[in-house]
């Protein structure tokens, strides 16, 4: 495969169905149209998944390249990153800026486990200690 997207502009944030098939190539890492379209499992046709993925790679959210002499693809970038643009976005659009705001609304929709509240509290502490702030 090829490196990502040097001196390209910035990849656009993916569609639904986008994410869908980049969950997919996360789970994977890379794979052809047959097998990303087996695991999405959805009614739609394989022709459907295969121009998908087509426009993803012209939109830059995929990487194509060869394995045996079939095309496969991967994401252009980790789900990390994507997840933090995502949600840089949604933090701007619908909560006007406020990580509050944002945080109360993910887990008022999805309340957290214990454990995920623990881990939640542990990264709040490191951003503190990073930002010189108390915890």
């Amino acid at each position: 495969m090829t490196s990502p997207r040097p001196n390209q502009p910035p990849v656009p944030l993916p569609t639904a169905a986008e994410l869908d098939i980049l969950a997919v190539l996360w789970r994977l890492g890379t794979a052809t149209v047959r097998e990303v379209h087996d695991e999405l499992r959805k009614d739609n046709v394989y022709t459907t998944t295969l121009k998908q993925m087509q426009l993803m790679t012209e939109k830059g959210l995929l990487i194509r390249g060869k394995r045996f002499g079939s095309q496969v693809y991967e994401a252009s970038l980790p789900q990390e990153q994507t997840q933090q643009q995502i949600a840089g976005d949604l933090l701007k659009r619908a909560f006007g800026g406020s990580a509050r705001s944002l945080v109360m609304g993910a887990l008022a929709a999805q309340p957290a486990s214990d454990e995920e509240l623990a881990d939640i509290r542990r990264m709040l502490a490191t951003f503190a200690k990073q930002k010189g702030r108390p915890a």
